[in-house]
């Protein structure tokens, strides 16, 4: 399986999980340490430590080539999770044409065009899962990052295309859709006393999600148990919305 985006936050519980239940997982990000890390940590506990590859998703240029480079030495991917993503906070009024263009590709583009890398090897093997990172950031909706909210919304909409352009080819689709995920980048920059008072009123459920809330829901709609769902956008946020 590969995710994108592994190295920290809800990614690296991600590789975490999917590791510990003995997938083979290989991971891209851009920060060497955190993947050094991760995988120091998690190779004397696993069958099969995760393999890393550095890969600047904003690239387009080597960004096919990195994906190209997996393909052949792991063979076909079962499992594409498409998490890479940037929430840096931007208004509208300060919204460049390459700060656009930045944004969208680490938070949308990379998701069509890894998905578009390994689908025929999973159409030829007649199976296959991606699971694509969205947000309920377009649902609340959220201000002061406009450019990473319109992509989250892409998300949903690119999910039910491709559902329903793989699924006669046995090719499931769906996509996670997180509230507030207390992950060390978000205690740093945004977890004020404010923001959490914020969370926990509009939260049905009173606790700090963690990011092993995402991944158990990605483990299973990426096994067997959910080989009927496909299409569907499924939301962790201890009912925000």
């Amino acid at each position: 399986m590969l995710i994108t985006g592994g190295a920290s936050g809800i990614g690296e519980k991600l590789v975490e999980c999917f590791a510990r239940q003995g997938a083979r997982v290989v991971f891209i990000d851009i920060d060497d340490a955190a993947a050094g890390d991760l995988i120091a940590r998690l190779a004397p506990a696993v069958a099969q430590a995760p393999v890393y590859f550095r890969c600047d998703l904003t690239d387009s240029a080597f960004t096919p080539a990195c994906l190209k480079q997996i393909l052949e030495r792991f063979g076909t991917i079962d499992v594409m999770i498409n998490n890479a993503g940037d929430d840096t906070r931007h208004k509208t009024e300060d919204v460049t044409p390459e700060f656009w263009d930045r944004c969208i590709a680490v938070n949308l583009k990379h998701q069509f065009f890894a998905s578009q890398a390994v689908i025929p090897g999973m159409k030829a093997q007649g199976r296959g899962v991606i699971l694509n990172m969205s947000s309920i950031a377009w649902m609340i909706p959220s201000t002061g990052l406009p450019v990473y909210v319109a992509s989250k919304a892409a998300i949903v909409g690119l999910t039910r295309t491709l559902a329903h352009e793989l699924g006669p080819h046995g090719i499931r689709v769906n996509c996670i859709l997180p509230g507030a995920i207390e992950t060390a980048r978000q205690r740093q920059l945004w977890y004020t006393d404010e923001y959490v008072a914020e969370v926990m009123s509009s939260q049905a459920l009173k606790r700090l999600l963690q990011p092993e809330d995402v991944a158990r829901l990605a483990l299973f709609l990426a096994s067997d148990d959910a080989s009927g769902i496909t299409a569907q956008s499924m939301i962790v946020d201890a009912g925000w919305v």
